[in-house]
């Protein structure tokens, strides 16, 4: 299963693909008694895009064949023991995929030439994702990480690594001699090169960068680094060999320091917002203003969610889950609608917005 959404592959997942492109879409929990009834959502969702490919005379024999053995290769991929608290399967001809988000979804099934992504954007801007380059002398691992972990990034080059004749980090650091593997002029080439390569990632692929290693090897990024000397540095040695956990543990204090600090640089320029009356609050408003491109920056409390309808107009009324006309993920849309027309998003704390009501933009003009 997916996890992490890259510009590269966002703008994969929007090409247009011969008809159909199924998205399926359900809800999944982490913690029983909840997931327990998982395994029969899903495949009772499954079923219905099935249901739907045969019911569209659209679909040639062939492709509807095709299509329905892509759902069930899907389906052989999912493990629900890992489930987060949304699931998301493409499949389209030739092709499928899972992804598992850390955001809740509405239960649809949709029938298009493109893949359904906003849900997909409004979880990835909910992850804040960032990056941890974990150095030393012999390896450099490349970690991409979320709300609550770190996964091992194998693309772009990394891992690094580096072998040398009688080359023995353990034994230099028994006997005091590690600083020096941080002079010579072959890991000053290779941390050079990690530096480089980090920098391709970056371009691809912006997000805040925390590089950690031991303070002899971080001393030397400082020399050769061009991108990882303007990183966040966490001394701390033994990631580059080290688990996912062990590279979150030692970040988690971090992330979560800077999302304090993000949160409260939201709320003051909110508040700065309201007195140039540059401000819009509630669902209704905002969607207004995204539509309009205006929104210049978006916050969303974690968990907010609204179903609503669109009264025909220019506003949005309240309605019931399951209503033949209720729009469920609204709030997803105003995400990738603003994102796509150049807003900063930022989630928020539950009750953060105070009186906006779960979302609230600064306007452009």
């Amino acid at each position: 299963m997916e996890h992490a959404l890259s510009p590269a592959t966002l703008s994969e997942l929007r090409r247009p693909r011969p008809y159909p492109a199924v998205s399926v879409l359900t809800p999944t929990h982490r913690r029983e008694p909840e997931s327990t009834q998982d395994r029969v959502r899903l495949r009772n969702v499954v079923a219905e895009a099935k249901r739907q490919l045969e019911a569209d005379p659209a679909v040639p024999r062939e492709r509807r064949a095709d299509v329905a053995r892509q759902l069930d290769a899907a389906l052989t991929e999912i493990d629900l023991a890992h489930a987060e608290d949304g699931l998301v399967i493409f499949a389209a001809p030739g092709e499928h995929q899972v992804w598992s988000l850390a955001r809740p979804v509405p239960e649809r099934v949709v029938l298009s030439d493109t893949f359904l992504t906003r849900n997909l954007v409004s979880a990835q801007a909910a992850e804040r994702p960032f990056w941890v380059l974990s150095v030393s002398a012999d390896r450099v691992a490349l970690w991409s990480g979320g709300v609550d972990r770190v996964t091992e990034h194998r693309a772009g080059g990394f891992p690094m690594t580096r072998s040398r004749d009688n080359f023995d980090a353990e034994r230099q650091e028994r006997i005091g001699d590690l600083p020096s593997t941080f002079r010579d002029e072959g890991t000053r080439h290779f941390l050079r090169d990690a530096d480089t390569a980090m920098g391709r990632v970056l371009r691809a692929d912006a997000r805040p960068l925390y590089v950690t290693g031991e303070t002899a090897a971080l001393s030397l990024l400082d020399e050769v680094g061009g991108v990882t000397k303007e990183a966040l540095h966490v001394s701390h040695g033994g990631l580059a060999h080290g688990t996912p956990e062990a590279v979150w543990q030692a970040v988690r204090p971090l992330v979560a320091a800077e999302e304090r600090r993000s949160t409260d640089s939201v709320a003051r320029e909110l508040e700065t917002a309201r007195g140039r009356r540059a401000f819009a609050a509630g669902v209704d408003e905002v969607w207004q203003n995204a539509r309009e491109g205006r929104v210049r920056l978006l916050a969303v409390e974690e968990n907010y969610r609204v179903t609503v309808r669109d009264t025909g107009g220019d506003h949005l009324a309240p309605a019931a889950s399951g209503d033949l006309d209720a729009r469920e993920d609204i709030v997803d849309e105003i995400v990738e609608q603003c994102l796509e027309t150049g807003a900063e998003v930022r989630f928020v704390p539950d009750g953060a917005l105070g009186d906006a009501d779960g979302i609230a933009g600064i306007l452009r003009y």
